[in-house]
């Protein structure tokens, strides 16, 4: 492989997988119904709007699904897939239209999986180091995680002021990593192509 190719396949799967990040940030913020007038928050809708702007009048979002960031992120993740084969020399390899647009829903998904598992830790150390702050990074931690938390905490007894429900979405996470990785074995999809899988 030449420095050229390798560099391009750098270039393509960082770049790519930071706008797909955003993107899948942005759907993250809408489910989650955080405050949109937070300065992260705030960014993330600026760096997405140009995207997902013209998709707005077809697919406007519906409660908390916001279908044009969905279509955005599957095309988005299909395009990164199709471009690293092409850049490789694999362009025979890739599959018809269908398989890659599955190929692209699957890498969403785990992307999102990993998202909510960095964001569960990111949450459990801001409970430890600075438990009352105010800082906008930290407050848009609480606003994603409280949404996906307040099901296992109803679940869980009270435990005298602990609180065991990442223990559980932890473990719904790794359920859903392990299905995810053999969906996409079942679809065909190289491994190490897409991100936490």
């Amino acid at each position: 492989m030449s420095a050229g190719t390798e560099i391009a396949l750098y270039l393509i799967r960082n770049v790519g997988a930071l706008i797909l990040l955003v993107v899948v940030m942005r759907g993250v913020l809408h489910t989650s119904r955080v405050n949109f007038y937070n300065p992260i928050s705030q960014l993330v809708v600026r760096l997405t709007n140009p995207l997902l702007q013209p998709l707005r009048g077809v697919l406007p979002p519906t409660g908390r699904i916001d279908w044009a960031v969905i279509v955005i992120a599957v095309l988005l993740q299909s395009l990164i897939l199709a471009s690293i084969a092409w850049v490789a020399g694999d362009r025979w390899a890739l599959p018809g239209l269908p398989t890659l647009l599955a190929w692209g829903a699957v890498g969403v998904l785990g992307l999102l999986v990993n998202l909510y598992f960095f964001i569960l830790i990111a949450m459990i150390i801001v409970s430890w180091v600075a438990p009352g702050s105010r800082h906008p990074a930290i407050e848009l931690i609480w606003q994603i995680s409280e949404p996906v938390m307040a099901p296992f905490r109803s679940i869980l007894p009270n435990m005298g002021g602990i609180d065991f429900s990442p223990i559980l979405l932890f473990i719904g996470i790794n359920v859903v990593q392990i299905g995810l990785r053999h969906l996409a074995m079942t679809l065909g999809l190289p491994t190490g192509l897409v991100f936490g899988l």
